[in-house]
């Protein structure tokens, strides 16, 4: 079902380390039928007392899935082509529950956007420790310290609060894997959040779709039983926004310690595929989060096409419409139960 095939000599931003799948992940399919993208849901869990299963996406006001995701757009035909008419129009995401007594002493940051950096577009320079850049961080196997980073992942708004965006050729078994949103210098100064569950589509699992590279986690509350959009905040999801959107380009180089950021305007590499020009976003980089400048929702996240691009001066993500949309719902869902 894929829209391109992928060059295999390099794969710069598959720096995932290999995650052996064994008895104890849990393999759940559920069935979905969504238009030019079929999705049927994959999820893979730590299993535990208590292991989440995927489910289907239950139908729109279900209780315990964000009524945020937006998904106001048309349905894309084969080559899609969002205009501001058809841009998502989602509410504002409901503020996160308070920090409990024992986050009281740990900074709680809004998902307000940063302020623009005077640097012009196409610049890649060092992320300002903003709230924005607080739900974003790094991706862990065992202890988290210098240079034992892999890929990049953000905060997704949801009523569950323990939800993340990455992308799907990042990780395929959640076993050992640890999140430290806002990571730098080897510190986790918001703390950090184990990986319970990777939710992808089978248009990967089955077929590594580059249009369908993209995945949700789960992750279980930390040792203060604070969940990680209680400490961060979290962005909302965006779908069917335009292709010629302006987005702030997060990711961790595997050889450096701190996030870059790059604010350029996207465009168009294919149906179902978005490009940007940013330079030196190396191996570490996949799974960063694109946010709109003008709507601050996430919109897509480093993968897709070449899993993400073959050189460092230029990446891809896959595009955000019903899919991922529908695999939010699902992974919410499964969150929830």
């Amino acid at each position: 079902m894929g829209q391109h095939r992928r060059r295999t000599p390099r794969r710069r931003r598959f720096l995932a380390p290999t995650l052996v799948t064994t008895a104890l992940s849990v393999l759940t399919v559920a069935v979905v039928v969504v238009g030019t993208h079929s999705l049927t849901p994959r999820a893979t869990a730590v299993a535990s007392p208590a292991t989440s299963a995927a489910v289907a996406p239950p139908a729109p006001g279900t209780p315990g899935i964000p009524a945020a995701v937006p998904v106001t757009g048309t349905e894309p035909s084969e080559s899609p082509e969002p205009d501001a008419a058809t841009e998502s129009a989602a509410p504002t995401p409901a503020p996160t529950a308070a920090p409990t007594a024992a986050a009281a002493a740990t900074p709680a940051p809004t998902t307000a956007a940063p302020t623009p950096a005077d640097a012009p577009l196409g610049t890649t320079a060092t992320a300002p420790a903003t709230p924005e850049a607080a739900t974003v961080g790094a991706l862990f196997t065992g202890t988290v310290r210098p240079g034992n980073h892999f890929c990049t992942a953000s905060v997704l708004h949801s009523t569950t609060g323990n939800l993340l965006l990455t992308a799907a050729h990042c990780i395929d078994d959640p076993s050992g894997v640890t999140f430290a949103p806002g990571y730098r210098d080897g510190k986790a100064p918001y703390g950090t959040w184990r990986v319970t569950a990777v939710h992808t589509t089978t248009g990967w699992s089955h077929g590594g779709d580059p249009d369908e590279d993209f995945a949700v986690l789960e992750t279980a509350a930390d040792d203060s039983g604070r969940r990680v959009e209680d400490v961060v905040g979290g962005n909302t999801l965006g779908t069917d926004e335009p292709f010629g959107a302006t987005v702030r380009l997060y990711g961790y180089p595997a050889s450096g310690e701190q996030p870059l950021l790059c604010t350029n305007t996207t465009g168009r590499q294919s149906a179902y595929q978005r490009v940007v020009d940013c330079p030196n976003y190396p191996g570490g980089t996949s799974g960063g989060p694109w946010i709109s400048t003008a709507t601050g929702h996430v919109v897509g996240a480093i993968g897709g096409y070449q899993q993400g691009g073959d050189t460092d001066d230029t990446s891809y993500s896959a595009y955000f419409d019903h899919t991922v949309a529908a695999l939010y719902a699902e992974a919410a869902a499964a969150a929830a139960s």
